[in-house]
């Protein structure tokens, strides 16, 4: 198989510390590069998750959206309504007897 060579830009002081965590695991950078390589080629995916630390602004806003809704379901619907009574609610709604 024929060998080809790239190469990659990182802080130095990443690679240092990279270069020496290779060391301990007894492979040269190369050869983790390799085993990335095959890894993602074997995968079809990244082998780790990547995620952003800030949370997601959509999500935050759809979460506020929810609590909001729940507060305001405390507030507007009666407690302590059986299944049974909750399901003859909707099937009055269904049949236009409801509001």
């Amino acid at each position: 198989m024929a060998q080809s060579t790239f190469s990659v830009r990182m802080d130095e002081d990443l690679k240092q510390q990279f270069d020496s965590l290779c060391s301990d695991f007894g492979m040269t950078v190369s050869t983790a590069i390799n085993v990335f390589a095959r890894a993602v080629v074997r995968e079809r995916k990244i082998p780790f998750e990547i995620s952003s630390p800030a949370p997601d602004e959509a999500r935050v806003k759809a979460m506020d959206s929810f609590l909001a809704l729940r507060e305001q379901a405390k507030k507007n619907f009666p407690q302590g309504m059986t299944l049974d009574e909750i399901n003859e609610e909707i099937q009055a709604v269904r049949r236009g007897e409801g509001t």
